[in-house]
């Protein structure tokens, strides 16, 4: 219960940056809800001196009396709504911020592990519940408590016999209703957690729907989404089931009481002890419970959901970044490029090791390969330079400073890397390769697609630069996509260049054309490439042969392939074929 009423108090923190805002929302509300309780009165008034006495100006000041009230209300009541529905939607777009905030923040280690389906049904649906509550549900909450406790002062106020006797139910009523609020409330969590389930089934079917219509398993596919959708139903059920359990209940208090007057009330009315106006005031107050009593359950429902998505939220919010920042650290216009692994080790939270007692140094300027089988460890060490993760023993040094003690973003402002998995944005070609520099002007742009060979493809599109690409670049090749992500890279005229297996979807031709670009480019820049092609190994300044976490050999090309072990068995494997087909190629290019 404790952790319940923390996140409710956490989420109603959310309202304090615009308190000026509930200030009029909820004045408003307050005067409306006592405006509501004048109203019997007034008829009562009407009724015990107007029609008992025969006055009729009586009946005309309480009918003018209720038209004030009314135009009253009616301005409290935009005040009400207009900036409840603002707290509303408000409140929602604070905590989305913040939450879309925390995930950007994230390490990758956290993304490693969870679902992106699970993230976008956190951000829309869960949070959708949310800002249902927090605004104006809340305020209805308040409201209907308010008119309850009104109702109950009002009616013992005008007779306390009758008012304890018509309000026996009641005590009743409110027990119920926090007894549903408390058993509902994991309920809804429970659906919430299902609906992300459904929404990471429909995130990797769709985004795979490539592979999945490959291998015709659209069947198994729509199987597998109706198995998450009927669990999702069935948890809703549940709570259909309870909610139409409870609500008879709800309404026959309300009818208890009304009966219960009637029954007592009539009689000391014919008695003389109570007048008929007052009888009719205690009804109307009664009656009047009816609304706020229904809605009542409904609030305790949507509050409910609100505390369980809430939960859910704050869970990523409150997610321990691994990687801490040092907004105060190193911090270097410009660096000399050099990388320096001081016996390192890694290992995943709770996984095998991936690195053990690496050591290395990388000059400013020097190229080094990164070779070994799948899995070895090299995406990882480049993943380490850029502290994607941090170290579990040892330091990785960047000009002569322990990366941890850099400052996170300059620090990978002056890296520069194109992944094995590309990754463009559904935006123009322009602007995914400006994406690191968003300031660039378009000869810059220019220039840096001409240094990684995507120019020419470029400009035979209709619209050239301002080609607004699919989502995840789906409308180009595989090496047109590598093609403008090195030219991504290279726009931000990094000092240390990552190329992650960034050849592996060119042709020999094109890679051909994109190294001698490279080759210029790199002087001055210390590189790390990790690649399984002959052309960019052999040009290397150090080869860093990698085995199960381990350095196995280093050197250079020549060097490893005369000291065997396993380099030579790789090149023997894999690399050969490439050299004498590169060999055959330069023969028939002299014949002709």
């Amino acid at each position: 219960m404790e952790f319940q009423l923390g996140v409710y108090r956490r989420l109603l923190g959310y309202l304090r940056p615009h308190w000026q805002q509930v200030l009029i929302a909820y004045s408003s509300m307050i005067v409306a809800t006592i405006l509501n309780l004048m109203i019997p009165l007034v008829i009562k008034a009407a009724i015990d001196i107007g029609l008992a006495t025969g006055q009729v100006s009586s009946l005309f000041l309480a009918s003018a009396i209720i038209l004030g009230i009314g135009l009253i209300r009616a301005i409290a009541g935009y005040g009400q709504r207009y900036f409840g529905e603002w707290l509303t939607h408000r409140v929602a777009y604070d905590l989305r911020n913040d939450f879309y905030d925390e995930v950007q923040r994230l390490p990758f280690s956290f993304h490693d592990r969870t679902q992106t389906g699970d993230l976008m049904s956190r951000a829309t649906s869960d949070i959708s519940e949310t800002e249902r509550f927090v605004g104006i549900g809340l305020m209805d909450l308040v409201a209907t408590i308010l008119l309850l406790i009104g109702v109950v002062v009002a009616m013992f106020w005008q007779d306390i016999r009758l008012a304890a006797i018509a309000l026996i139910p009641i005590p009743f009523l409110v027990v119920a209703t926090v007894r549903f609020g408390g058993t509902i409330r994991p309920k809804f969590k429970s659906i919430q957690e299902q609906l992300a389930v459904l929404s990471t089934t429909m995130q990797e079917s769709l985004t795979g729907i490539r592979v999945v219509k490959a291998f015709a398993r659209e069947p198994h596919e729509l199987s597998k989404f109706d198995l998450a959708n009927d669990n999702w139903f069935l948890r809703r059920y549940e709570v259909i089931r309870m909610w139409a359990n409870n609500w008879p209940f709800f309404q026959f208090t309300v009818a208890l009481s009304v009966f219960l007057l009637l029954w007592f009330g009539g009689s000391m009315t014919v008695a003389g002890i109570i007048t008929v106006g007052t009888l009719f005031a205690m009804i109307s107050y009664v009656l009047m419970l009816n609304g706020p009593v229904q809605r009542l359950g409904f609030l305790v429902n949507l509050a409910a959901t609100a505390g369980a998505s809430a939960s859910r939220v704050f869970e990523i919010i409150d997610e321990e970044g691994e990687i801490p920042d040092t907004p105060n650290g190193y911090h270097l216009e410009q660096i000399a490029g050099e990388v320096v692994f001081r016996n390192v080790s890694f290992a995943y939270q709770g996984g095998r090791t991936i690195l053990e007692d690496v050591s290395f140094h990388a000059a400013p300027g020097q190229t080094i390969a990164l070779m070994g089988l799948t899995g070895s460890g090299k995406s990882t060490i480049t993943n380490l330079i850029l502290r994607f993760y941090d170290v579990t023993d040892g330091d990785v040094l960047v000009d002569g400073v322990d990366t941890r003690d850099w400052n996170l973003s300059n620090l990978r402002e002056h890296i520069g890397i194109v992944q094995q998995d590309t990754f463009l944005f559904s935006d123009s070609i322009a602007d995914n390769i400006a994406y690191g520099r968003p300031e660039s002007e378009l000869d810059q742009i220019t220039e840096a697609a001409r240094t990684a060979g995507a120019h020419e493809f470029i400009t035979n599109f209709p619209e050239g630069y301002e080609t607004v690409i699919g989502e995840r670049g789906v409308t180009l090749s595989g090496g047109q996509k590598q093609r403008i992500a090195i030219a991504r890279a290279l726009l931000t005229d990094p000092r240390i260049l990552i190329l992650d297996d960034s050849m592996s979807s060119v042709d020999t031709g094109t890679e051909y054309v994109i190294q001698q670009a490279l080759t210029t480019l790199m002087e001055g820049r210390t590189t790390f490439v990790i690649a399984q092609r002959l052309l960019t190994l052999k040009k290397a300044d150090c080869i860093l042969v990698l085995d199960h976490g381990q350095i196995v050999q280093r050197g250079t090309h020549e060097e490893l392939l005369s000291s065997g072990g396993l380099y030579r068995e790789i090149y023997d494997l894999q690399l050969k074929d490439q050299e004498e087909f590169a060999s055959l190629q330069l023969s028939m290019r002299n014949s002709a």
